[in-house]
């Protein structure tokens, strides 16, 4: 089986995350200047193989699209452009930069290192394709 990739994407920074094989765990892989995305995918796409992106859909509370999907909307195109054989889905992504701080706070990382902004940006991947896994 191939690997599903997340993407937490954001203006400055974009969290990427990787399941295993058998797409039965999720793993933070790292977090890239959105800038270099296309290129680090197409490196990545070169080396592994990837059945599916999940891209982090942000939503407001009365479930109306974030500020932020309209930086999102551009990418998407972007992304079909490139890799037209690589189905693109979307995943709810509420909250998940409040459980990524918070893991860290419960995992113990040390405040110098929960100020690194790609920390948060990694996690918050792993938990879009985590709640994508258990949604499938």
């Amino acid at each position: 089986m191939a690997r599903i990739l997340a993407l937490d994407y954001g203006k400055v920074r974009t969290g990427i995350a990787v399941t295993d094989e058998l797409q039965l765990i999720a793993s933070g892989l790292t977090t890239v200047e959105t800038k270099n995305l296309i290129p680090f995918l197409v490196d990545y796409f070169e080396k592994e193989s990837v059945e599916r992106i999940v891209v982090g859909l942000p939503k407001q509370m009365d479930n109306t699209p974030s500020e932020s999907e309209a930086l999102i909307q551009p990418f998407l195109k972007k992304l079909a452009g490139r890799f037209p054989k690589i189905p693109v889905e979307r995943q709810d992504e509420r909250f998940t930069s409040k459980m990524a701080f918070q893991s860290m706070l419960d995992g113990g990382v040390k405040k110098k290192k929960r100020r690194d902004k790609s920390l948060v940006d990694e996690i918050s991947a792993t938990l879009i394709l985590q709640a994508y896994l258990n949604r499938m």
